[in-house]
Order: C-alpha cells, then sequence, then structure tokens
C-alpha cells in the first residue's frame, strides 16, 4: 500500500487536475482516501485546484478527526461509503457540469441517470443511481449512499453532482471523468442516442466481467 504522504499527494493531483479541466469549481467538491488506520479527507471549502498535502484532513476509523484542516461537511458520506466497501480506497465528489445540468433536464431513469451508450461506459461505470436532492451533507443522503455502496461504482445527487469510489484515487478519477462524458454526449444529442442492445451489453459483460 502506498505510504500516507504519498495518499497526499495523488489527492493533489487529481484534485488540480479535476479543477483545471472544469469538473469542479471554486471550492466545491471533495476527495478521500483509505489509510489502514482510517483515511483522508479534502478540508471543508477547499479549493480542489490548490490543495496542500499537510493541511489534508485525516480521521480516524472512527470517523473522529486527527489532524489537518476541518473536514469536508461531506464526512458521512465518505465514511459510510468505506465502512460499506471494503473494494472502495478512493471516494471523489465533484459538481460536475454536464451531469448536474442532467439532474436539472430530466435523467434516463432513477435506478440509471443514462442509456448504455457507450461501451466503455458499461465497462468502466455501470448504472449510477439517482439521489434524490438533500441538501448538502445531510445524514439521509449518506445512509442512502451506504446502502448502495458495495453494489454499484458511483451515485448521483440531485443537483449536487456524482459521487464515486474506485480502487485508487486515479481509478476514482476515470470514473468520474467517463461519467461527466457520457452525460455531455447525451446531452449534446438531446438525449435522441439509441442505447446499446441487449446482446452488446451482455457480451461486454460477459467478456469484462463488468456489470450492467
Amino acid at each position: 500500500m502506498k505510504s500516507e504522504n504519498k495518499i497526499r499527494e495523488d489527492i493533489c493531483f487529481a484534485g488540480e487536475s479535476l479543477f483545471q479541466r472544469g469538473y469542479t469549481v471554486g471550492s466545491s467538491g471533495n476527495i478521500s482516501a483509505r489509510l489502514d488506520d482510517g483515511w483522508l479527507i479534502t478540508p471543508t471549502d477547499a479549493c480542489l485546484g490548490n490543495l496542500d498535502p499537510a493541511k489534508i484532513a485525516k480521521v480516524n476509523l472512527q470517523g473522529e478527526w486527527i489532524n489537518g484542516e476541518k473536514p469536508s461537511k461531506t464526512l458521512k458520506l465518505h465514511q459510510g461509503i468505506y465502512q460499506n466497501n471494503p473494494d472502495a480506497q478512493c471516494v471523489t465528489h465533484t459538481h460536475s457540469t454536464y451531469l448536474v445540468l442532467l439532474t436539472l433536464c430530466g435523467v434516463w431513469s432513477p435506478e440509471a441517470i443514462l442509456p448504455p451508450i457507450t461501451p466503455y461506459q458499461v465497462m468502466k461505470v455501470g448504472k449510477i443511481p439517482l439521489i434524490d436532492y438533500h441538501r448538502p451533507g445531510a445524514q439521509e443522503v449518506a445512509e442512502r449512499v451506504a446502502t448502495l455502496a458495495n453494489h454499484v461504482k458511483g451515485v448521483m445527487l440531485e443537483r449536487l453532482g456524482p459521487v464515486v469510489w474506485g480502487h485508487s484515487v486515479a481509478h476514482a478519477s476515470y470514473i468520474l471523468e467517463e461519467l461527466e462524458e457520457t452525460a455531455k454526449l447525451w446531452l449534446k444529442s438531446e438525449r435522441k442516442v439509441i442505447a446499446l442492445p441487449d446482446e452488446a451489453i451482455n457480451e461486454l459483460c460477459a467478456l469484462f466481467g463488468c456489470h450492467w
């Protein structure tokens, strides 16, 4: 497993990359990563484009703040994912433009916010369910997402943005990027793209071990 210092650097690198490419703006969004003795999470109201490794918050396995600046208000949300999915090593939340716009215009379905329109969406992302709007940091959202944490790779918070998890900081970013790009494609097509047929989806799942 990577050292804590290296994981801090990974979070900063991912945050700056996402910020520079417009996946998040201002002080919105947060990133966390699992450690043996707890996890790291970006500070509350921190800009992902200008993170300081030393200031990233550390919490113990009980969710108690140990060091760094004050943890993000989504701490309970991240904690629930880690507690219910042992494979999750990073959780990333942004306010990505096209995904938020999608919830304003109407998602494909509550169980899958986007139709399966590209093979990499099926292979790398899978179904992403919609979580109805609650204020940022709401306990109800944390509890709902915790029940889904071991069944999907992410959720979409209505009017707020995606929350995704993966087996590394980079992997979680890749899932997020693929999801945002799919939303962009679907919206730019005026939601007229036809979904992949069932036989194509079944072939992808059989060959690559993915789930839809």
